[in-house]
């Protein structure tokens, strides 16, 4: 634990960065489909000698610019604050092992912002074939960026068996190429590529929406007709991209996304059930209305309809974007760094012989002190007791409990928010938390916790210490607390570098 935990009540830290995401994904997404919508839009205008087009289209630019380069951009800064808070381990490694690579990618970003600006404000005052060149240069350093960002982004899911055999050595750097060029990175890219395009010709949509179907008809048809076709690649394309994609996910991962869609028949519908339903319901709905109410009546598709379209797309890609991050349950970093920024070698190994809250920079020393005293007149290998409610030892133990909680669960849980720690252990006695407990601290193959949890780490004694602190949380104080408490605690074992208990 190198970092002070980030608490966010209520909400938890996942899902500040989910509620970041969910604007800021539609909008990246845009900036690319939408810098290659409008050039090639002008083009074809200017082919066929469509001068007409071109109020639409500068209209659409100035609507691009404000989403793309206003709040496309102050999203995702705000993604970097708070994925630095919520998870400072796995974006050290992002940022130490792809320092090139966000070089890179800024630099393509810098030269977008730029592009998208000059491309509005040159209209009608540089030459066509001029005005054109500056939209295709955008195009090429926004498609340049994802390119770059997607090996970023895929290499989390699958680091791919290269980059693993080195990770944590400090030659990371030695297998750049393997790490970026990952299994799913080719996929993933495709799967990109179709939803830019699919969300360049929906946002399209809401601009063509607004013109006169009755005093412009033919104007509003054909550019309806032509928008709405940029959603035909995806329909067709994504199922092939989709299942090449799954292939290339490892099977322990792969296989939360199998519980979860198996679970249908039974009447369970798990988070990644939801979020694939989601997902294909919102797909499906886009293209009928697409095809039926725009595609078919271009003159009475208004601005309603439009936006209707593009709520069920953001919802599509949303969800399409949880999903993708649950495959990587348990880890950040594809089996290298669990949720909770605990790397899986050396990290847990060592931390179960050390200790965790002995590794952190932020205790206090004097608490390490009194811990280490405390502990040295614990017998090795016994039981640890139930010390009385008001003994100083039992403030240090539940104080201990808190910290290792907050290190350890808060990346994923809350108190009394989303998965909240207090309605999750409700009802359960001190005996059933320790058991719980046991079972992630010991992280055996058959655990059910296993499939989307961490293991918990620490030394013996902490591990003791999770237990009072979690009893605390869901059993009530006073008298009973008091009885709770003097009851022996459950034995925890420490477990072997195989998993095992000594």
């Amino acid at each position: 634990m190198n970092y002070p935990v980030w608490v966010v009540p209520l909400l938890g830290t996942g899902w500040v960065v989910g509620l970041i995401a969910i604007t800021h994904v539609p909008l990246s997404h845009f900036a690319v489909g939408g810098g290659l919508f409008l050039p090639w839009a002008e083009r074809k205008a200017l082919r066929e000698g469509r001068r007409d087009w071109m109020p639409m289209l500068k209209a659409h630019s100035k609507f691009f610019l404000i989403l793309t380069g206003v709040f496309g951009v102050a999203t995702g800064v705000g993604i970097w604050f708070a994925i630095g808070l919520a998870s400072p381990e796995g974006t050290s490694t992002l940022i130490h092992n792809f320092v090139f690579g966000w070089a890179i990618e800024w630099t393509f970003f810098l030269v977008e912002l730029t592009t998208a600006a000059v491309y509005y404000y040159t209209w009608d005052r540089v030459s066509d074939e001029l005005h054109m060149k500056i939209g295709w240069l955008y195009a090429a350093s926004s498609i340049l960026t994802l390119v770059i960002i997607n090996g970023i982004l895929s290499f989390m899911l699958t680091p791919g068996a290269a980059w693993l055999s080195v990770a944590g050595t400090g030659n990371e750097a030695s297998k750049f190429w393997y790490a970026f060029f990952n299994p799913t990175y080719w996929p993933s890219l495709g799967l990109r590529v179709l939803i830019c395009g699919s969300l360049a010709g929906i946002w399209a949509l809401v601009t063509a929406s607004r013109i006169d179907g009755y005093e412009q008809p033919e104007l509003k048809a054909s550019v309806i007709r032509w928008s709405s076709r940029w959603l035909i690649p995806a329909f067709m394309l994504m199922p092939v991209f989709f299942a090449w994609y799954i292939h290339q996910v490892p099977v322990e991962q792969r296989g939360l996304l199998v519980m979860g869609i198996s679970t249908i028949g039974q009447g369970v519908f798990t988070q990644v059930t939801r979020s694939a339903l989601i997902t294909v319901m919102s797909s499906a709905t886009i293209a009928a209305v697409v095809y039926f109410l725009a595609y078919r009546n271009p003159r009475d598709f208004g601005l309603g309809h439009a936006v209707a379209v593009l709520a069920m797309a953001v919802a599509a890609t949303g969800f399409t974007e949880q999903a993708r991050e649950m495959l990587r349950k348990p880890y950040v970093i594809g089996q290298h760094m669990f949720s909770n920024g605990i790397r899986k070698t050396p990290d847990v190994e060592r931390l179960n012989r050390e200790g965790y809250l002995t590794n952190s920079v932020w205790v206090r020393p004097e608490e390490k002190e009194l811990w280490a005293k405390l502990d040295a007149a614990r017998v090795p290998g016994a039981v640890v007791p139930a010390a009385d409610p008001g003994s100083q030892d039992a403030q240090a133990r539940l104080t201990r409990g808190e910290l290792m909680v907050r290190g350890q669960c808060f990346a994923c849980h809350t108190l009394d928010g989303y998965r909240p720690l207090r309605r999750l252990l409700a009802g359960r006695d001190r005996e059933a938390i320790g058991n719980t407990v046991k079972m992630l601290y010991q992280y055996e193959e058959s655990s059910p916790y296993r499939k989307y949890m961490p293991p918990l780490v620490g030394t013996e004694a902490e591990v003791a210490c999770v237990v009072d602190y979690l009893d605390s949380l869901v059993n009530v104080p006073g008298a009973k607390k008091g009885a709770a408490l003097a009851a022996a605690p459950t034995p925890v074992s420490a477990p072997s570098a195989g998993g095992k208990t000594k």
